[in-house]
């Protein structure tokens, strides 16, 4: 592979940055990263408070990957993002204020089987009495009726904005490029006869030319170039609790608490801002893009997230809070936002060159569970566009292609991690109101 070709990125997420650090210490000389902001971007699924880190899988290639990116979170490159705490997943039966999804039981053994053939210990935990004794600092009713789990030691949480900030700034120290603001804003990609992208267009009206591409996009990817329905926008739910200094404390060594059968999940106390942070891991909302016809979030440059989650996503929010600390959840969210997944039909990746454009590579698909591979993601982007992959890599991130002419809402199904509720799209109420938060905040950022 020629280590002198231009290399440009679109996206600089932990795709698009992982990719960008791992072409620049494999010697590739000419590396530029586009985005709307400097990394971190505010309303990107790369950036917020926490992300899991974990390797707890049903699938066996997705937990030994995980693995390995685990054992380097705890290396000084990157522990002063991380923090070490039990994960603990339950399952429940359905009720009134929690839909579930019925797969959850399916995919937890599978997990459980999966770390069991890797060797790694887990424990169960069979009753809300018994998880209760081990986690005291958990007062609700958890996970009931039908309560089911285990917990793994070894997990934890990392900060995804000092993470990102950190590899965006080694980026830097390793010659990346980067193009920001309105120069850095793709709006388009510019081809020639036989379909190989000669340069891209950005919102300025600039070009910006180079040999391949990359794009690394996240939910916003297909608004951008033709997906072939192998990708879809999803926003989730996400909010924010303010605790006091006291109520911090008493927390400060609660696990990782995730539902499978809800999709709620909830994260210690992060110390820089006091928040108990929650959100939920299920299949999320829609806001069709009309003039592409899918689904795609706001291409606006915004300071943050727009403070806004549906009302009955909001409710799921406060009865999963609710199970936890009953004390907690009358107090409502301090600020809510939807982080918008870009999902794919099983919740693989896809790494492969776009079936069109022979010059374009994908980079794309974290469908809720990217961020923890971090520390290794640029090494398959890398070794995906080189094709030097084993072949059951290179098959499993391949370009889906066999989704192009049926209906969105048949295809994707997820990998059985998802909980609560089917996908729906956002009422035009919703999506009004959602658009005004939305605004609120563009007018705070400076581009």
């Amino acid at each position: 592979m020629d280590k002198n070709q231009r290399i440009v990125i679109i996206g600089a997420g932990v795709f698009g940055l992982g990719a960008a650090l791992q072409f620049k210490e494999e010697g590739y000389t000419s590396v530029t990263v586009l985005d709307r902001s400097m990394p971190p971007v505010p309303d990107g699924s790369s950036n917020d408070i926490s992300r899991i880190i974990r390797f707890d899988y049903g699938d066996a290639i997705y937990a030994e990957i995980a693995k390995e990116a685990y054992d380097l979170w705890k290396t000084p490159e990157f522990n002063d993002a991380f923090y070490q705490t039990p994960c603990l997943w339950v399952c429940q039966e359905g009720t009134a204020d929690q839909p579930v999804q019925s797969r959850a039981q399916e995919y937890s053994a599978k997990t459980k089987q999966v770390l069991t053939e890797m060797g790694q210990p887990w424990h169960a935990v069979t009753s809300v009495e018994a998880t209760k004794e081990r986690f005291p600092e958990l007062t609700g009713r958890l996970a009931t009726p039908g309560f089911d789990g285990f917990y793994n030691t070894n997990a934890g949480w990392a900060d995804a904005g000092k993470a990102i900030a950190r590899l965006a700034a080694r980026c830097i120290h390793a010659g990346v490029s980067f193009l920001t603001g309105p120069n850095g804003h793709v709006t388009e990609f510019e081809k020639s006869a036989d379909g190989s992208i000669e340069q891209v267009r950005t919102a300025d009206g600039n070009t910006v030319k180079g040999d391949k591409f990359i794009v690394a996009t996240g939910a916003w990817t297909s608004g951008l170039v033709p997906a072939w329905n192998s990708m879809l926008a999803a926003g989730q739910i996400v909010g924010y609790l303010r605790l006091t200094p006291e109520e911090a404390v008493q927390l400060k060594k609660m696990p990782i608490y995730f539902n499978f059968s809800t999709g709620f999940f909830c994260f210690p106390p992060h110390e820089g801002t006091a928040y108990l942070k929650v959100a939920v891991h299920g299949f999320g909302y829609t806001r069709k893009n009309e003039k592409v016809n899918v689904s795609s979030p706001p291409a606006n440059s915004v300071a943050a997230r727009a403070n806004f989650v549906p009302s009955e996503g909001l409710k799921r929010m406060e009865a999963g809070l609710m199970d936890l600390f009953p004390h907690l959840a009358p107090r409502g969210f301090e600020r809510t936002g939807l982080c918008w997944y870009n999902d794919t039909p099983t919740g693989d990746f896809i790494l492969d060159y776009h079936p069109e454009h022979k010059n374009l590579f994908i980079a794309t698909g974290g469908s809720g569970h990217a961020f923890k591979f971090l520390p290794v993601i640029g090494k398959y982007i890398v070794g995906s566009f080189e094709r030097n992959l084993p072949q059951n890599l290179l098959n499993k991130w391949k370009f889906p292609t066999q989704f192009r002419n049926r209906f969105q809402g048949e295809v994707f199904g997820g990998d059985g991690s998802r909980g609560g509720p089917e996908r729906r799209e956002l009422t035009s109420n919703e999506r009004n109101t959602f658009d005004s938060a939305l605004a609120a905040s563009a007018r705070q950022s400076k581009i």
